[in-house]
């Protein structure tokens, strides 16, 4: 599957029986090597994710986002809040994992360089929207 075929068969609010599927895709193309990734069809399914909202979603996009540095660089930050800030950062912070630690340092760091000015998941999700479908 790439991108243009996510799109397609999921959209971007996708239903709530679509997102293991998404998360499978997502999960699979972590687990590839840089050079094997396509990061373009994970930014899609991250961005999927996002606009579902589910906490148990932010670490599985971190570890995409972390997955590689394309990947990285490809899968925005904001993305790991599609359940909202004070949530996400409460879920991270009382995970207890090492992930979910490094997660909330990164985020906590990206909030304070500004990364968050104005944030807010209505925002993302509209411009998401015009991303994909303008």
């Amino acid at each position: 599957m790439n991108e243009n075929e996510s799109l397609r068969r999921y959209g971007l609010q996708p239903s709530s029986a679509d997102l293991p599927r998404i998360r499978e895709i997502l999960q699979a193309q972590a687990d590839l090597d840089q050079h094997d990734q396509d990061t373009e069809l994970m930014k899609l399914c991250c961005v999927q994710l996002f606009n579902a909202g589910q906490l148990d979603d932010v670490l599985l996009i971190w570890q995409a986002k972390e997955s590689s540095w394309d990947a990285h660089c490809s899968i925005d930050v904001q993305l790991l809040y599609g359940a909202g800030p004070d949530a996400t950062k409460e879920h991270l912070a009382g995970n207890g994992s090492a992930d979910a630690a490094e997660a909330l340092r990164y985020l906590l760091e990206c909030e304070a360089a500004g990364d968050f000015d104005n944030f807010s998941v209505a925002d993302q999700a509209r411009w998401r929207a015009s991303y994909y479908l303008d």
